[in-house]
Formats: C-alpha cells, structure tokens, sequence
C-alpha cells in the first residue's frame, strides 16, 4: 500500500497545524527528550513526537481519540481487541529494530485499514480509554514471531483445552503414620544431581530434534532487538483485577510475565508520559507497573500539571469517578466525531476488508467471515491438521450464524467422514445435533433432540440399515430405551415401487424400563421383547435385593394355528413364566389372558412408532 497517495484533504485544521498549546507542548517533550538523552546515553530513542500524515509533528499522546463506539461489544477490552485485529491489515515496520518515522491518527488508520504496531496500538488504546479502562500504549521489544504476526508455532486458541481442576481429597488426620525406611542425605543428594545432568541433557537433545522435525526456526540474530508497540491494561478501573498485556495483531491478551514481551522503553496515554527505568535483561515479568514510583517509571509532566498541559484531554469529569456504564463513560469522555462517523453499522459488521480473514496456527488454519458474507451463513472455519505443513486434514469445524434451520456449528472428521451438525433451541423438529456420513436414508444417523421439548421424552436416536436405537428421559411409563431390529427388505417389493420405509420388515422391538418404586419387582417390567416375526413376546421384571433370578414370562405362539389379529389363544402350552415371588393373581389364567390382549395392543401401537420414527429420521 502507498501511504503518499491517502488524501488529507478532508482532514481538519488541526491536522496540519499546531495550535499554541501543542506548540508549548511540543517544546517541553523536546526539552524532555535532550534531557533523556543526555542522562541515558546508551539507550534508544524515545517514540515522542513523530509526524503525523499531514507532515506535521504532534505529541504521542495527542494522536490517542478516546472514543466510545455505539456497539455493545465495544465496551469490553475483549469485543474491542478482537475489531482491532479484524478490522485493520498488519504491515510491519520498515525497518525491524528503528522506530516508524510518523505516526498516523486513527481517523486515518480507520479509514484505509491497515497500519503497523503502533497505528493498532493507537487505535486500540483510543477504544479502551473510551471505555473507560486505565489502557496505556507501550513502546518495547517483543520476539519475532509476535512482531511478524507469526502464529504457526502456537496451538490454535479453539483447540486449548480448559485446566483440569483436580479433586481435593480430605486428608484423614487419624491415619496411622508408618515410619520411613532410613535413607543417606549424601546419597540422595548425589542421585538428584546426576538426574538434573541426565535430564538437562535430554531436554537439550529434544529441543534440537524438536526444531529439526517441526520446523522451528533458530535463534533470531535480532532477538531483544526488534521494535513493537502493544497496550498495557492496568487493574482497577473497570473492575480489572490484574494488570495485563493485550498484543493488538491478535487481540490476545498476556500476562505482564509472558517471556514474547521482552523489555519496555515507554508508555503513554491521552494525559502523560512515562518512560521506565527499571532493568529488562530479563524481559517484564520483574517489572512493577506503579506509575507513581519515580525511582521505577520518569513521568514526563508532574501529575499537578497533567490537566493543563495536554489539550485533548477533557475537562467535565474525573476519570477515578466514573462507573462501569456506558452513559457514565459518554459524561467524561470527548467522543471523536471523525471515529465514528467513518464506522458506520455496516462496517462494523463487516470488519474484514479482503472478505475474509485467514490464521495460520501449528497444525491448524483458521478462517473468518463477515456475517452474511456466504450464502449459506457461514462465518468461521477451523481446518486442523496431521502435518505442519497442513497438507492432509483431519477435522474441519464450521461455525454459522443467521440461519433459517438454526445450524450453528458442523464437524467434519476427515478420516471417517463423520458429519455432526449442531442446532439452537427451536428447530422444527426439535433437533439438537445430528451426526451422519450420507444424507441418504439408512445409511447410518445419529440425532439428538431437545427432550424437553418432545412430549414422548425421546433424546437420541441411532439408525441404520439393520436397526434402530431410541433413548428417552423422565417419562412417566420409565422408559429409557427401545432398540428395533429390522429384516431384509423384499426385492419383489422393492420392484414394485413401494417406498422403503414399507418394506423394511420389523424383526423385534425391545424396550428397557427403570425401576418404578411405587411398584412391586415382580410387577415392574424392566425388559419388554416383542419378536413381530415369530409372535413371540417376553416380560423380565426387575428384582428385588434378596432376588438372584428374575420373574418372567414368553407367550409363545401355538404351532400350526393360524394368527388371527381379532383373536387370542391363550394355553398353558404357549405360556412359560417363572415367578418364584408372585403373587395369587398371576398365577391366574385370566391375568394372563387380559396382560396379552394388552401387550397385542401395544404392539400394534409401537410398530406404528417405528415407522413414525423412520419417517422422522
């Protein structure tokens, strides 16, 4: 991109001129500056008051637009994060270890999108002071992977696992105690000490096989060297409770700790300027982030005269005062005009200025689109890989949004070409997520559904070619589970165009209760088989705590009758039952008789809630 072709034609006055005020400023921070440099001889130059697009030069702190944007996520450090490094293109500094020669303002970096680390840093610090957080620009030295935007090393953050929390056991302060076996101080001493040297060792010798296989790159030559600017979020304001780093290209935030950050010249915000003087030889995790420590941090205007050095800064009320809500923050802030009008609605719902964004991580590609971007309302791809040099999938995870059926994430195993899709509460049929290989019917479906929702408590379902698994949730009957088996189908009728779901024959059909404690065990059914085929059906009951063998009872059907669906032949020849605990009733034929005439109605009902569920699948 050439930056000599932007227009500043439409820029205000202010741009192109300094006013008093700002040439009394500029004055002091140059006085300030000669002072550093004669003071600190050795170290690098400090980022104070580079030109702006105009030529002009203006003081770091007056380019910060503290800014409130009317969009909920904008509120938070996080929804403003991720827009900086949506929206913006990164471009890296001309020179790795110099300072860029200008510094452009966020109307500016707004408007094309793109600018280097310190036009997002800028921008991103306008963001969060308009949303009233303690946010401060840093001019420091960062590794190289951080200033080139180099993620490919790094896990992608959708693939981190959450912390395992493991579970406190209550230590039993009655335990007996058994002494130790008597060991030498010495010996252990020298046992520890040949470990270490093993173990150093070894832990050298796989960080070398590490960057030979993976790929790592050697040590940078310009390691501690190379220019970066970010935010620093100091606790406090906005109920932070800990002081932290946010990288603008990623919009991740760090802790101050993190060895990528590896020391700090400078920082500033829309009031002041510090520089630090504490010792980076072992990059930030020492340093002590109390700006009001002299000896740590050289503030460039004394804090009595903060109000009125600085021209931008407004005067209506004080920042320490203000409350976590928006109107409170719009009562202090002096909004920019020129921010907000160039972030229209629709900009800010389409961040990505090439239409999409594309992230390289170890092993995994993400990437990311505008909402309604795609048709069919995808907005983020994760692709995840066997290899570092991303050749051969092994899972795809897609994420949508806006859709008529709900569908707001799909996974695709690469290697099964297992489909799962996800849905929100209110699909038409209730679903919840449903995993597949094939559209086609009888080709193997997995489907969840918000139980809650279903009258009949049904919350998964499992068919393919040659059976069908249901599984149900607090229903009253205690039903769990039904598990259909299916025949082959008949070619004749396949012939004759009868649809499939016709033709499958229903082979059985077996349905598992839990226990119901308002009933007796011997009259709780906790397995129910109905061999449609065979005419056979058979009862387990649950058991009771003394029992070992379960009550149950097979009507069979009588050989060489013919099966009539208005008639029941009941004889002891096709009853066998086993109740050792029952009671007089079921021993009677005629409980008997009335239990099949019932389960023969059932039957009729639950083959026709098979076909339902074929039809539903």
């Amino acid at each position: 991109f050439d930056w000599s072709s932007i227009d500043t034609s439409h820029l205000p006055s202010s741009y192109k001129t300094n006013s008093s005020q700002e040439k009394e400023l500029l004055e002091l921070a140059d006085h300030f500056f000669q002072q550093y440099t004669h003071l600190c001889p050795d170290r690098k130059p400090l980022f104070i008051h580079p030109v702006n697009e105009c030529g002009v030069q203006k003081f770091v702190s007056t380019t910060l637009r503290p800014t409130l944007l009317p969009y909920p996520e904008l509120y938070y450090w996080s929804g403003c994060a991720s827009f900086v490094c949506d929206y913006l293109i990164m471009e890296p500094l001309k020179c790795p270890i110099t300072l860029p020669s200008s510094l452009y303002s966020p109307t500016t970096i707004v408007k094309y999108q793109r600018g280097n680390c310190f036009d997002f840093t800028v921008l991103l610090c306008s963001l969060l002071i308009g949303a009233g957080y303690d946010a401060y620009c840093v001019h420091g030295y960062a590794t190289l992977e951080m200033c080139s935007l180099d993620q490919t090393q790094e896990l992608c953050p959708l693939l981190r696992k959450p912390p395992e929390v493991p579970e406190e056991e209550d230590p039993n302060k009655y335990r007996i105690k058994y002494p130790l076996e008597p060991q030498s101080k010495f010996e252990l001493q020298q046992k520890a000490k040949k470990e270490d040297e093993t173990e150093s060792a070894q832990e050298e010798q796989r960080e070398e096989e590490k960057i030979t296989e993976v790929g790592m790159p050697r040590r940078d030559p310009l390691h501690g060297l190379r220019v970066h600017a970010w935010v620093l979020v100091l606790s406090g304001k906005r109920k932070v409770p800990e002081t932290f780093f946010i990288n603008p290209f990623t919009g991740n935030a760090h802790s101050t700790s993190d060895e990528s950050f590896l020391g700090i010249e400078s920082i500033w915000n829309h009031s002041n300027y510090w520089v630090n003087m504490q010792d980076c030889r072992k990059g930030c995790k020492d340093l002590s982030f109390d700006l009001s420590d002299s000896f740590c941090w050289e503030i460039m205007f004394s804090e009595s005269n903060e109000t009125s050095q600085l021209p931008t800064e407004s005067p209506k009320k004080d920042t320490d005062d203000m409350v976590s809500d928006p109107s409170d923050a719009l009562e202090y802030i002096e909004e920019s005009v020129c921010l907000t009008s160039l972030l229209p609605t629709a900009e800010y719902e389409n961040p990505f200025s090439q239409g999409k964004k594309v992230i390289l991580y170890n092993k995994a590609k993400l990437e990311k689109w505008a909402a309604y971007a795609n048709g069919d309302g995808l907005v983020e791809r994760l692709t995840v890989y066997t290899d570092p040099d991303c050749t051969e999938e092994l899972e795809v995870k897609e994420w949508f949004k806006h859709r008529e059926d709900l569908l707001y994430v799909r996974e695709v195993n690469k290697q099964t070409q297992l489909i799962t899709d996800h849905f929100r509460p209110g699909h038409p049929l209730l679903l919840k997520a449903h995993s597949y290989t094939s559209l086609e019917p009888e080709t193997g479906h997995t489907v969840e559904f918000y139980h809650t929702a279903r009258v009949d408590g049904l919350w998964k379902r499992s068919e393919n070619a040659t059976e069908m698994t249901e599984y149900f949730v607090g229903r009253e009957d205690f039903l769990h589970m039904r598990h259909i088996e299916f025949g082959e189908r008949d070619n004749k009728m396949e012939q004759a165009g009868v649809t499939a779901d016709a033709n499958r024959p229903i082979v059985h059909i077996k349905e598992y209760f839990h226990r119901n404690p308002e009933k007796p065990a011997d009259e709780d059914v906790e397995e129910r088989v109905f061999m449609v085929i065979d005419d056979i059906i058979q009862l387990t009951y649950h058991l009771e705590l003394h029992d070992t063998i379960a009550s149950t009872v097979v009507f069979c059907r009588v050989i060489g009758r013919e099966k009539r669906e208005d008639e029941i032949f009941l004889s002891r020849e096709n009853t066998v039952k086993y109740q050792p605990w029952s009671s007089e009733k079921h021993k009677n034929m005629l409980h008997l008789y009335n239990l099949l005439w019932e389960l023969r109605a059932e039957q009729k009902e639950l083959k026709q809630q098979v076909r339902d569920s074929e039809a539903e699948v």
